[in-house]
């Protein structure tokens, strides 16, 4: 009787498996699903790994932005994909994030709405709930401190100014950039945000503290108070 075992990848030709191929001619020139191949280990009894990792990013329509939306839970709803193999997927995901983050702080100076969102719409614009944050800035727009203050919910977050004036004086602050979403995928200002920004900018000014800009993101655009002249 003929043999019909699914081909696994110790099956293949050396130069052709992932950990191999990287070894032998770097990570350049393995593909993105050979990549998360390596990530996911091993296959399963019908599926090599990176039979998985194709299935995985075929669940994304191939878009590696869509693979970092998605979250443990997310991935472990790929059959074959259990939970030490999701969590080893998410803190690679989390990684590049914060990577790409801490070079974001590192020569971030305030110029344009542009830079804020840059370093923003990756961690804001897919949660399903709003976050308000403040970048710190000294008399030359150079980034001293990001601080989260509050979270709330799909549809509002309670800020408390007196946090943000706070934390501006004790980091010897000139300048404040305020930041949050909207999960709803709408950028515009509500009138609680008109407000809450008008609030701010006169305690602020108490202080000779400026706020430079209000921005609202969501996943793929956002609303910068400064770049529409009503701040």
């Amino acid at each position: 009787m003929e043999n019909t075992a699914p081909l696994t990848i110790k099956n293949w030709a050396e130069e052709d498996r992932p950990r191999e191929k990287m070894l032998a001619k770097g990570a350049l020139a393995l593909s993105d699903a050979e990549l998360l191949a390596i990530l996911i280990g091993s296959g399963t009894r019908n599926e090599t790994a990176v039979d998985l990792a194709m299935r995985l990013l075929a669940s994304v329509n191939n878009n590696l932005n869509g693979l970092w939306k998605l979250g443990i839970k997310d991935f472990m709803k790929i059959k074959g994909i259990g939970k030490a193999r999701a969590i080893s997927i998410a803190a690679a995901m989390e990684l590049g994030r914060r990577r790409k983050d801490s070079e974001l702080q590192k020569r971030f100076s305030f110029t344009s709405s542009n830079e804020v969102t840059a370093m923003f719409i990756p961690i804001l614009g897919d949660l399903p709930h709003e976050e308000f944050w403040v970048l710190l800035t000294n008399r030359s727009g150079k980034l001293i401190e990001r601080i989260k203050i509050s979270q709330g919910g799909v549809i509002g977050v309670s800020v408390d100014i007196r946090m943000v004036v706070k934390s501006a004086i004790e980091q010897l602050a000139s300048g404040v950039i305020a930041v949050h979403n909207h999960p709803s995928g709408n950028c515009r200002p509500s009138n609680d945000d008109i407000k809450l920004t008008e609030k701010l900018k006169s305690a602020l000014a108490l202080f000779n503290i400026s706020l430079l800009d209000h921005i609202i993101v969501t996943d793929n655009k956002w609303f910068s108070f400064a770049d529409e002249g009503i701040l």
